[in-house]
């Protein structure tokens, strides 16, 4: 049975890789390693077929394999959250059905990625997929990737709907993230998480419930203190971790220096860590070995500074 959203799920909902095989199909042994990984660490729930997980860029088997394995994984200890973000209304309605009959508790859209939805196209969109939806929805702003926001317009009328629960917002503008709290302020069950980790601290101390955070698959416990940490007001406690989080940022994500360096830069760092290959979906592969060992050095050292921070 699915969880309801009665009240907002706080603290860090990891966005999981999507491992995979040198073939292109899932590493389904590789599931359960990260979902125990980040299980232990603290998470408050998961977050598949997302960004991070390269949702889109897999074809159905894969994605199908992957939602079944994580909720087979999880085994209701935390909620499960699927990514449904389509260009085919259709697509996204056969994902999240595939979800439902998984055992997940919520599905997680973003805007059509080809053809720009805006305004009244936008909202009829959601109203679609709402149609017969069989789990909770949350909103995901990431324009970057899609090209088109989650209007604030969009936002005013989400929070009367009661099978919308919840909004990531992944666009970094602090300022439209602003205006995105005070609207939802009027829903006290509605739940609002932070895509950009290095504005977690920021966001969870202005009212923010949590973070969707990449870097806390590999590093979980820091995530995890950090929201606490801002959660509980500790500013001096915030600013140190969220330094190591800038290091996570720097010494992890940038390394290749191409676009899809921060998922690949977070894949060998799970390989790192022997969870997981660090082969990404066609055409990006895999990191070169200098990268590996740069980045395998990197955990070592950020391990040290999360260690010596917390004790």
């Amino acid at each position: 049975m699915q969880r309801s959203f009665s009240s907002p799920l706080r603290g860090i909902v990891p966005p999981l890789v999507t491992p995979l095989l040198p073939d292109g199909s899932l590493d389904v042994a590789a599931v359960p390693r990260i979902v125990e990984h980040v299980v232990q660490g603290g998470v408050s729930g998961l977050f598949i077929l997302g960004t991070t997980g390269e949702g889109p860029c897999h074809h159905r088997p894969v994605q199908e394999a992957m939602i079944r394995a994580t909720t087979r994984a999880a085994a209701g200890r935390i909620p499960v959250l699927v990514g449904i973000t389509a260009c085919a209304l259709q697509d996204s309605r056969a994902l999240a059905q595939v979800a439902a009959d998984a055992g997940a508790d919520a599905v997680v859209l973003a805007p059509p990625f080809y053809l720009p939805a805006t305004g009244p196209d936008m909202r009829r969109h959601v109203e679609r997929v709402l149609d017969g939806l069989p789990l909770p929805l949350f909103l995901y702003n990431m324009p970057s990737l899609v090209k088109t926001p989650i209007a604030l317009d969009l936002l005013r009328w989400a929070v009367d709907q009661p099978a919308i629960v919840g909004f990531k917002d992944s666009g970094g503008d602090f300022g439209y993230f602003h205006k995105a709290l005070q609207v939802m302020r009027s829903r006290p069950d509605f739940t609002v998480y932070i895509g950009p980790e290095e504005l977690v601290g920021d966001a969870v101390l202005f009212g923010a419930h949590g973070g969707v955070s990449g870097g806390a698959q590999v590093f979980p416990t820091l995530y995890v203190a950090l929201c606490r940490a801002a959660a509980a007001g500790d500013l001096a406690l915030t600013r140190s971790l969220n330094d190591i989080v800038q290091r996570v940022s720097r010494e992890i994500y940038g390394v290749s220096g191409y676009a899809a360096s921060v998922i690949r830069g977070i894949k060998s760092a799970l390989r790192a860590r022997n969870l997981c290959d660090d082969t990404m979906s066609e055409p990006f592969g895999h990191g070169s070995e200098a990268e590996r060992a740069r980045i395998a050095e990197a955990v070592a050292a950020i391990d040290v500074a999360i260690r010596a921070a917390l004790r």
